[in-house]
């Protein structure tokens, strides 16, 4: 890896790391179901735009980091990240060309499918049901998705990013 090549890396990886210090902070209950997964809406954005950089296997890694920093099953967030990235990956070309509203439906969706596997795995190791609250952080992330999109390609812009 060139120095060149690292300092394009580098953007990423503090977008990351910050939204790794977002998910974990503590909010108060009531805000709490509201909370979007950043590090979700961040690994759909890069892997989005730069497909060949940051793809299936730093999205695994990057859900490892996250079981670990919540404490949860080892693999939870792993399996659900590497999942909807595979799908992000498969269509980035698509989903690039569509309009924002679209996009953001498209990440709605995806942060759908992370949530129906943290439910199925919750279900099966705790035997319990998330209830309603669970399911509003997807629309929170999609609501968001247009705002962090922007900010992320001034971002890639600004760092000259391919």
């Amino acid at each position: 890896m060139s120095p060149e090549s690292g300092s394009r890396r580098l953007p990423v990886i503090v977008t990351l790391v910050v939204g790794l210090m977002l998910s974990i902070m503590p909010l108060p209950d009531w805000l709490q179901a509201f909370r979007p997964d950043w590090v979700a809406l961040l690994l759909i954005f890069w892997s989005m735009q730069l497909p060949r950089t940051w793809s299936v296997g730093f999205a695994w890694i990057i859900g490892i980091v996250l079981d670990v920093s919540y404490g949860t099953l080892l693999g939870q967030h792993a399996l659900a990240y590497a999942l909807a990235i595979y799908i992000v990956m498969t269509t980035y070309k698509r989903l690039r060309l569509t309009p924002m509203w679209q996009q953001a439906f498209a990440v709605f969706l995806l942060l759908m499918i992370e949530r129906i596997i943290t439910a199925i795995v919750i279900g099966a190791t705790r035997s319990q049901t998330p209830d309603i609250l669970f399911w509003l952080s997807p629309l929170t992330g999609m609501l968001l998705w247009p705002w962090l999109f922007i900010l992320l390609r001034d971002v890639r812009r600004k760092f000259r990013m391919q």
